[in-house]
């Protein structure tokens, strides 16, 4: 087995680990940060349907406060704006999906399910906390759900849902007095909640990580040709060229010219070492042959 062929399966034997550590580390650290890019893009999300229950609760629902008596109008409410503009972007980003819940709502199709009714107690527990995430499997898809709480902290809110006698009458009449009522200023009552499926962190992870494999493959195969051109030129010619003198010396022709590999590196100094053994060799023989 040459010298060559040795270093290179050396070479290639520990840019493969290399390469392959460097791979299951990056996709560690990149699926992190895929995470963490899809909080940010949730929050955004979060913070339009915030802005969009702002609006509607301070500019919407004064002006059509006035029909509340005779006329049930869901534009005015705020979760009922959040949804429906949320649906609207949604026909161009399918991937999320947005939902409000509370633990006593006004319809009972805001019910939160048993994941959603867990973290808003935690957001009760704690009104510290301005998020919680989760990730679940539905239907053999993981999903992560990130919580933000809901609390009310304008007084409007408290006009449909602190006490029924109060509450407009159209939405009583439509949704009844049992539920959505005696919430309080302050009070966490339900959370938003915003989700996307991890198979869309998955292929970030994936594409970024394929990119950085192929760039250290692209830079090992260039080590490997450059590193084989300098061993060629720096160490396998001359080492070659001195067995091929080294061979015909052996042999007794001290014809052959000698060898010195300019300049002064361990090979430059080994051809140097070279000549004199070989002129000591010669002048032996000489002596012998007289």
């Amino acid at each position: 087995m040459g010298l060559r062929l040795k270093y290179n399966i050396v070479l290639i034997l520990a840019c493969t680990i290399g390469i392959g550590a460097a791979t299951g580390m990056s996709y560690w650290i990149v699926q992190k940060s895929a995470i963490e890019e899809v909080h940010r893009e949730i929050g955004l999300l979060r913070a339009n349907a915030t802005a969009v229950r702002s609006y509607t609760l301070n500019s919407i629902d004064p002006l059509l406060s006035d029909d509340s008596d005779i006329l049930f109008l869901p534009e005015s409410i705020t979760s009922y704006a959040a949804r429906t503009v949320f649906a609207i972007f949604r026909q161009q980003f399918p991937q999320y999906s947005y939902k409000e819940a509370a633990l006593n709502p006004t319809n009972p199709a805001d019910l939160p399910n048993a994941l959603e009714e867990d973290l808003i107690k935690q957001f009760r527990a704690d009104q510290s906390l301005d998020q919680l995430s989760a990730i679940v499997e539905e239907d053999g898809e993981r999903i992560l759900t990130v919580a933000f709480p809901i609390t009310i902290e304008q007084e409007g809110c408290l006009r449909c849902h602190s006490n029924p006698e109060i509450a407009p009458p159209a939405m009583v009449d439509l949704y009844g007095s049992e539920n959505g009522f005696g919430w309080e200023l302050g009070e966490t009552v339900g959370a938003q909640f915003i989700s996307a499926p991890m198979a869309l962190v998955d292929e970030r992870s994936q594409e970024t990580s394929l990119i950085l494999s192929s760039a250290l493959v692209i830079a090992f195969l260039l080590v490997l040709i450059v590193t084989n051109i300098m061993l060629s030129r720096i160490v396998l010619r001359p080492v070659a060229r001195m067995s091929q003198v080294a061979e015909q010396v052996s042999l007794g022709d001290f014809s052959v010219p000698e060898y010195a590999k300019p300049g002064k590196d361990e090979i430059s100094s080994l051809s140097l070492s070279f000549n004199r053994m070989r002129r000591s060799l010669e002048s032996a023989m000489r002596m012998i042959d007289d």
